[in-house]
């Protein structure tokens, strides 16, 4: 009996941790004034945009062997390992002055990325699975990712608005704060425990194979298969819009901040709005409001425009929490980090495939013409993942009322 309280409560402060860790890691004060920040250091526009590309390429490389390695040598040791190189790219930062020690950087930064994505909603997910089978009780959605994307969010919000401030003082300050922030996502990885999650299927560590893996998400259940082709939404060209719009710079801040709350606000409320309306009717608005985000960016101008642009966000919220938490129920304990990261190397694939395609688009056509081709690509994807989605949910209804 002590010995399963202290087991509880050790699992209960797991959930506050990922949460501290989360919230750390998105709190990015640097992220909104990245250009101005390279451009001292001699860096051309497209010095910046060939760091991102850097960046970009650690994250797909790394992002999938770093949820196998979470799954085969712990969650822990993974968020142990991505925070120190979290950390140990923000210490490189106040000391890069060129273009090689900020490819370093990014790297550093990348690989931080790739380890910390994945492991941490995979603990996150088991410790609250272990606290509710303790306890008795299942539960359907797990509210545990809901709250992970709200903090994230809001923690990329705050980040906007502090380093905004920031970069008016003082770059150097700037920098030391979010190497600060970069250092306490390790004392957040250095206490949790790991969560019992292992054996669930008939697995034995070291032996998951990535096949069987593959598999279970593309063959085993149409539902999973079709929510990890979901995940491909992201918001493009905002910063180019609002500049065509008029908005001083000085509003970007605020502009990312409003994103990002929108997200947190979406990440709270989606589960709510599937509990009311039904999964169908939750799955349908994520389909349906990426394509009223561009047309209606595309045909309407200034604030307007700028407003209806949040539906995009909106719909990125209502991502994270209805879509991630099917995915998470519908995959075995161990290897949901693998299967987390997996998903997250489909989207951030998808950006670099056609990131330069739609940049090239936007430069030759307009950013109306883009925003529109987005719009019908959104109607594509509607078409041949959503609805196959949503008529999947519905045959097992169907079947579960029979």
């Amino acid at each position: 009996m002590y010995r399963g309280t202290i087991v509880r409560k050790k699992l209960i402060r797991n959930i506050r941790l990922i949460y501290g860790l989360a919230f750390f890691h998105s709190f990015m004060v640097i992220v909104p004034v990245i250009v101005p920040f390279f451009v001292p250091k001699g860096l051309s526009l497209a010095d910046i945009f060939y760091l991102q590309a850097v960046f970009a390429t650690s994250i797909v490389l790394l992002e999938a062997p770093s949820g196998y390695f979470a799954d085969i040598f712990g969650r822990r040791n993974a968020l142990i390992l991505g925070s120190i190189a979290h950390g140990l790219a923000y210490l490189c930062l106040n000391f890069a002055s060129d273009l090689a020690t900020l490819i370093v950087f990014e790297i550093m930064a990348g690989a931080a990325a790739s380890l910390l994505s994945g492991a941490d909603i995979a603990l996150l997910y088991d410790s609250q699975k272990a606290l509710e089978t303790e306890a008795g009780q299942s539960s359907e959605h797990s509210n545990g990712i809901a709250h992970l994307g709200f903090i994230r969010s809001s923690a990329e919000g705050l980040g906007a608005l502090v380093g905004g401030v920031l970069a008016l003082w003082s770059f150097e300050l700037m920098v030391l704060i979010q190497s600060i922030a970069a250092w306490v996502c390790l004392l957040a990885a250095v206490l949790v425990v790991e969560p019992p999650y292992k054996g669930e299927s008939g697995s034995v560590q070291g032996r998951i194979q990535i096949g069987a893996i593959l598999r279970h998400l593309f063959r085993t259940d149409p539902i999973l298969r079709h929510v990890v082709l979901a995940t491909f939404h992201v918001a493009w060209l905002m910063q180019p819009y609002w500049e065509v719009q008029g908005v001083s710079l000085a509003i970007f801040g605020v502009l990312w901040c409003t994103q990002s709350l929108t997200v947190a606000l979406a990440n709270k409320f989606g589960f709510e709005i599937e509990r009311r309306y039904g999964a169908i009717a939750a799955l349908a608005i994520i389909g349906v409001i990426p394509i009223l985000g561009h047309f209606g960016m595309a045909w309407l101008q200034g604030w307007a425009g700028i407003a209806i642009g949040l539906l995009l966000f909106i719909c990125r919220g209502l991502n994270q929490v209805i879509l991630v938490n099917a995915l998470n129920r519908r995959v075995p304990s161990e290897f949901r980090a693998t299967a987390n990261s997996f998903t997250s190397f489909l989207f951030r694939l998808s950006f670099i495939i056609t990131g330069p395609l739609v940049g090239y688009l936007a430069e030759t056509k307009g950013l109306q013409a883009t925003l529109v081709a987005l719009g019908l690509s959104s109607f594509v994807l509607l078409i041949v993942v959503m609805l196959p989605l949503m008529q999947s949910v519905k045959s097992i209804q169907q079947r579960v009322v029979a």
